[in-house]
Order: structure tokens, then C-alpha cells, then sequence
């Protein structure tokens, strides 16, 4: 990397497609929430915490492969350094390819067991303190949803191949696209067009994972006229090696259990609101999908930076780390405040569009109140994000686990319960606790990685560090 720009020019180049695949996940998510609003402030509290328990669920499943880009860009860099050109040679294509059968493999089974504890989570939900109706309203959602997991996965498997390459390409027209198909099918299958029955949610929900389904495929597609991909691509899954498969288990479990965890904050947050009523449900979810939708673009800069991580630490280039480190997280606080800076400006703008045309009064009110705790919690879960990867970049996926649990269990979830209820908050106490929760967890991350690459320098007798954040 010869310069500061061309460095931040690297970083953007290698995010900005993977942020794209993740808009496009994001996007099926949020016009079904957007095309909730069309049934009415229940469907929209029903709907919008079967939403939110499957993106749990899809945040878990991908973490179990996520490692897997970061494992074929160190086959890809020896691969490189044994025939001493950019050439893969003959070795580097039979590793990659044990890597993607694998990976193929882990995503089915993780899949199938996702989508079974999707089902047995609409079960539960009356246990955990939610409204018999929003319930009644949840289940077949929840149910339609479930199969969607498996080309979900799939498709996540092909993305972390592609970005190991450093050929990540480009998904806009898949994007705009899967958000077109997604909508109509919604209204198909919620007014009951061309002959078909009228599901409501449930055909929501049916309509996404058709869409995910149809994604990916083409996807695959895009691979397979890639020469360069398609020639290491293995998609024989039942010939995957045990040994590789442990190997990327025991990379991918952390990752998991660190997305389970930072998810889980959140479903806890919205199970909390739940008990406030629908309204408050309601407001809190259709905020929750807008600071989601946003978190996309720090997962492809957490993503994007650790694959670059890799490479340097990989070439000995230990003191570009830092500069990555710095320049990933200054894109990510602009881009976080000024998507904030139009919420506060605008709320009305932002909100209106996933509250139907007549948009509820007493739901807007409270969705307003929460857009200032959103802006605070983008920021705090961006710059963790980033961190994550950075850390996993050095190949260390255990530390986001254990300051997660720090953060979340130990300082955010108490939080919210005793801001909520205690002082007298009410709903907008639980975002307060989301909210440090995430600040918390962000300073614990960032203290880590600034010890491990002060580590790092100090074996190889190096002066490079970053400052916390």
C-alpha cells in the first residue's frame, strides 16, 4: 500500500461488494417489514419479532462460515508465495476447494437446524412474556421463513469463497432486483393475485424465502462464469474431509457465538419491549430494521479489513495493520453520523415508509423518540463490528466472545431491565441499556486489539500500535 488514499481506496474497493451482498439479505427483511404495514400495527409487532428471531438465527448461521474467507485468502497467499507469482498453483487449488466442500457442508446442517429452532421459537414465544395475538400472528411467518435458511447459508458460503479470492463482484443489479421480485410476491401472496390464496404474513414470509432461494442461484451463476472462481469451485459437499471440517468449526463456532451474542442483545431488547405493548413493540422493531439496515455497511468493512489484516500479517507488513485499523474505523463513524444526522433531521421521512400510508400517530411518536438512541447505537455497534474483524484478521475470533459477554450479559441486558423498570423509563430505558451495552463492548474490544497488536510489535521488535477508540 503506497499511500494513505490508495489504502482507503483498498478498503472500500473490497467492502463496498460485500456490503452489498449484505443490503441485499437486508433488503428481503426490510420490504417485508415495509409491506407489513400495509395489515396493520399488529401484523407489524408480529411480524416484526418473527423477523427479528430470524435474523438471529441467520446471524449465527453465517458466522459458522464466515471464517472461511479469511481461510482461503492464507491458501491463496501460500499458494502465491510457493510459485512466487499470483498464480494458484496445484496444491493452492486442491486446498481451496477441501475449504468450499466443507464449508458447503456446515452450512446444510446449519442450516436444517437453524430453520428447526425457528419453528420451536414461535412455540415459545407465549412463555416469554408476549401478547397471545401477536403470537397467533407470528407462528406462520416464523414457519415460512425457516426453509429460506438453507440458500441463505449457501450463498454465504460462495460470498466468503469469492472475497478469500479478493473477486467479491458486484450484486447492485441482484440487489435492486431481489427487492422488486420480493415486493411483488409479498402482494401476491397478501392480496391473493393470480388465483393464489391469501396467506398474510405467512406469505411474507413465503415470498423471502423464494427470493433467497432465487438469489442465490443466481449468484452461483455469476461464480460459475468467473473462470478464475470456477476453477476452484467444489460444491460436492459429501466429500468434505473431516479434518478440514473441524477446522473451520473450530474458527467459525467463536464468530457464531459472538453474532449469536450480539443478536441476542437485541432480540432480549425486543422481548422486553414487547412487554409494553404492541406499540411499543412496533416502533421499536421498525427502528431496529432502520439501524439494521445501516449495520450492513460496517459488516462489509469488518469483513473487508479482515481479509486485508490477513494479507499483511500474512506478507509482514505488521505496520500497515494499525493504518487499516484507523482508516476502516473513521469510515465507518462518518458514514454512521451522517445516516444519523438525517434520522434526527427527518424522522417522519425515515419512519413513515414501514408504517403503512396512514401511519400511526402513537407509534411514529415513540419511533421518533428511539431514532436518538439509534444514532448512538449504529456508532457503538459499527465500530465493535470492525473490531471483530480486525481481531479475527489477526486470528484471534475468541476475544469477540468474551468481551461480548462482558458487554452484553454482564453490563447491557442488566441495564436495560433496571432502566426500564426500575427508574421508570419505560421503552426508551431498554434502548438506553442496548446502547451501553454496545458502547461497553466497543471500548472492551478496541482496549484488545490495541494489546494485541502492541503484542504483536513487541515479538517482532516493531513500534506500530493504534489508539483505542
Amino acid at each position: 500500500m503506497s499511500s494513505t488514499s490508495s489504502r482507503y481506496g483498498e478498503i472500500v474497493r473490497l467492502s463496498a461488494p460485500i456490503a452489498g451482498i449484505q443490503f441485499a439479505q437486508v433488503a428481503l427483511t426490510t420490504v417485508d417489514l415495509l409491506m407489513m404495514g400495509l395489515l396493520g400495527v399488529d401484523s407489524v409487532a408480529a411480524g416484526g419479532l418473527g423477523l427479528l428471531l430470524y435474523n438471529q438465527l441467520r446471524t449465527m448461521s453465517v458466522g459458522m462460515v464466515t471464517g472461511v474467507g479469511n481461510l482461503v485468502a492464507g491458501a491463496v497467499g501460500r499458494a502465491e508465495k510457493r510459485s512466487g507469482s499470483a498464480a494458484i498453483d496445484a496444491a493452492g487449488r486442491d486446498e481451496i476447494r477441501d475449504l468450499v466442500r466443507a464449508a458447503m457442508l456446515i452450512a446444510t446442517v446449519t442450516g436444517l437446524v437453524a430453520g428447526l429452532l425457528l419453528v420451536v421459537l414461535g412455540h415459545a414465544l407465549p412463555y416469554l412474556g408476549q401478547d397471545p395475538d401477536v403470537v397467533a400472528l407470528a407462528r406462520p411467518i416464523m414457519l415460512a421463513l425457516a426453509p429460506g435458511l438453507l440458500p441463505m447459508l449457501w450463498m454465504n458460503v460462495l460470498r466468503q469463497f469469492a472475497v478469500g479470492l479478493r473477486r467479491p463482484g458486484s450484486l447492485l443489479v441482484v440487489t435492486l432486483v431481489s427487492i422488486g421480485l420480493n415486493a411483488l410476491l409479498d402482494a401476491v401472496f397478501i392480496y391473493g393475485w393470480l388465483g393464489l390464496p391469501k396467506l398474510g404474513l405467512a406469505g411474507i414470509g413465503l415470498s423471502t424465502t423464494l427470493v433467497q432461494l432465487w438469489t442465490f442461484a443466481v449468484y452461483l451463476r455469476m461464480v460459475r462464469r468467473d473462470a478464475a472462481m470456477n476453477d476452484v469451485l467444489a460444491l460436492d459437499a459429501w466429500r468434505a474431509r473431516r479434518e478440514t471440517v473441524m477446522r473451520i468449526l473450530r474458527m467459525g463456532t467463536p464468530i457464531s457465538l459472538t453474532y449469536g451474542s450480539e443478536a441476542a442483545i437485541t432480540s432480549i431488547a425486543s422481548l422486553f419491549m414487547g412487554t409494553f405493548g404492541p406499540v411499543a413493540l412496533a416502533a421499536s422493531n421498525v427502528v431496529n430494521q432502520l439501524a439494521y439496515i445501516v449495520y450492513q455497511a460496517n459488516i462489509g468493512l469488518s469483513q473487508g479489513t479482515s481479509i486485508l489484516v490477513s494479507r499483511a500479517l500474512g506478507r509482514g507488513e505488521r505496520g500497515e495493520i494499525g493504518q487499516i485499523a484507523r482508516q476502516a474505523l473513521t469510515i465507518s463513524l462518518s458514514l454512521m453520523s451522517a445516516i444519523g444526522f438525517v434520522y434526527i433531521v427527518s424522522p417522519e421521512a425515515v419512519l413513515l415508509p414501514f408504517l403503512g400510508e396512514r401511519g400511526d400517530g402513537a407509534v411514529l411518536g415513540v419511533a421518533s423518540s428511539l431514532l436518538w438512541f439509534a444514532v448512538a447505537h449504529q456508532i457503538f455497534k459499527g465500530s465493535q463490528n470492525i473490531c471483530v474483524g480486525l481481531l479475527r484478521g489477526l486470528g484471534n475470533t475468541k476475544a469477540g466472545l468474551t468481551n461480548t459477554l462482558i458487554g452484553y450479559w454482564l453490563i447491557g441486558i442488566p441495564a436495560m431491565a433496571l432502566c426500564a423498570h426500575a427508574t421508570g423509563w419505560g421503552p426508551y430505558g431498554v434502548w438506553f441499556g442496548l446502547c451501553l451495552g454496545f458502547g461497553a463492548t466497543s471500548l472492551l474490544l478496541w482496549r484488545r486489539f490495541t494489546l494485541e497488536l502492541a503484542r504483536l510489535a513487541a515479538a517482532h521488535g516493531d513500534g506500530e500500535s493504534v489508539p483505542a477508540a
